[in-house]
């Protein structure tokens, strides 16, 4: 695989001009070919690139584009040469014994070409596509496919002039004069604009990556300050519990007790079904809670009140709460559903279990002969 640490670009060179071959789409001006490759390679020497090659056969632009990049080496700025062949394949370009440019052999554990090929492409900065047949037109719809950089020089036609006529579609981050500097008649001036175009699209595809990093980070931490913040109030809510006053009239701490802490439950419960959503959003994700929750809470508490006159009279808190803590946590947990019963015109359901009013009212004992006897059952309200 290539050395992903390496600080300079890496950039894959695929194509052939190899005019005793068939291409389709046709291979258009091969004779100028050699020399221009030569002249990307010088260029992308001077640029600060490394190449990724996978033949030095000279049917391939290999050969051509690695001569001009060692013509353009000097012992100031060395240049390498990542060879990639399978397993059985051997390279040599022939690079003189003083040349500043290092050739290093990457033999992937695959002995078929294909493998290797394709695997190396996706480390790689960039490509460059000289004319070519099928494997250069994969090649480029692989590397547009996964937002790599791409070179097609479509002046010399053959797989990368149809690479170059999908790009227009695809982009790839490029404006309407980096695609039509690549489709122009070849000149050698144009390789260092052609050169820099593709370097253009690696610093923007860099600075996306680093963006996206900076959104993934944020949003972790959205995640993480969202859990602590659902476990606060899921502790203020056993708090409040603790702290409750003993039992007596209404005050305006007992009542305030009795709302607030099953609504900040309700938050907590909403911010907990929200870390498994995708989309992050926590302030919505509270409010929503809070609306279940106090629309639950509320219902249950004017029931209660309806069915019990004098409860404000001797109002139990710490026993009213540890049911209506819970009724706000599962309603933050389960808005959704909250809403779906308000509009369908019911009431929350509340948890099953004992109502926990029914201590707050007196209920006279029965005697008499009836006593013994089972009594008529009445339906809870609704």
């Amino acid at each position: 695989m290539p050395p992903t640490t390496c600080p300079r670009p890496l950039i894959a060179v695929v194509g052939s001009v190899d005019t005793a071959r068939v291409f389709n789409p046709p291979l258009r001006d091969a004779e100028k070919a050699p020399e221009a490759c030569r002249v990307l390679g010088a260029e992308l020497f001077k640029a600060g690139c490394d190449l990724a090659v996978f033949s030095s056969k000279p049917t391939y632009i290999e050969a051509d584009v690695v001569r001009g990049y060692a013509e353009a080496g000097s012992a100031e700025a060395p240049g390498t040469v990542f060879a990639y062949p399978p397993r059985h394949k051997s390279v040599d370009f022939a690079l003189p014994s003083d040349s500043a440019v290092t050739l290093r052999t990457v033999r992937d554990t695959s002995g078929e070409w294909e493998v290797s090929y394709y695997r190396t492409l996706l480390d790689c900065d960039g490509v460059l596509l000289v004319g070519g047949g099928q494997s250069t037109r994969i090649a480029g719809i692989v590397a547009m496919s996964q937002q790599i950089p791409v070179l097609p020089v479509a002046a010399f036609g053959g797989g990368a002039g149809q690479v170059w006529v999908n790009l227009d579609k695809i982009r790839n981050g490029l404006d309407d004069t980096g695609i039509a500097l690549m489709g122009d008649d070849w000149h050698p001036d144009a390789a260092p604009k052609l050169v820099a175009s593709l370097l253009e699209q690696r610093a923007r595809r860099r600075e996306a990556e680093v963006m996206a990093q900076r959104a993934n980070r944020w949003t972790a931490l959205r995640a993480s300050a969202s859990l602590v913040m659902s476990v606060l109030c899921m502790v203020l809510s056993v708090v409040a519990i603790v702290l409750a006053p003993p039992v007596g009239p209404v005050s305006a701490r007992s009542l305030s007790l009795l709302l607030l802490a099953p609504l900040v439950a309700s938050v907590g419960g909403a911010l907990i079904r929200h870390s498994f959503e995708a989309e992050a959003d926590s302030l919505r994700a509270a409010a929503r809670g809070l609306g279940a929750g106090l629309v639950s809470v509320l219902l249950y508490c004017a029931s209660q009140l309806l069915a019990v006159p004098t409860l404000l009279d001797a109002l139990d808190v710490r026993r009213l709460l540890f049911f209506t803590v819970p009724l706000g946590f599962t309603a933050g947990f389960t808005f959704d559903l909250v809403f779906e019963r308000l509009r369908s015109g019911a009431a929350p359901a509340a948890p099953a279990g004992p109502d926990p009013l029914a201590g707050a009212a007196a209920v006279p004992a029965v005697t008499g002969p009836g006593a013994g006897a089972p009594q008529p059952e009445v339906a809870p309200p609704r």
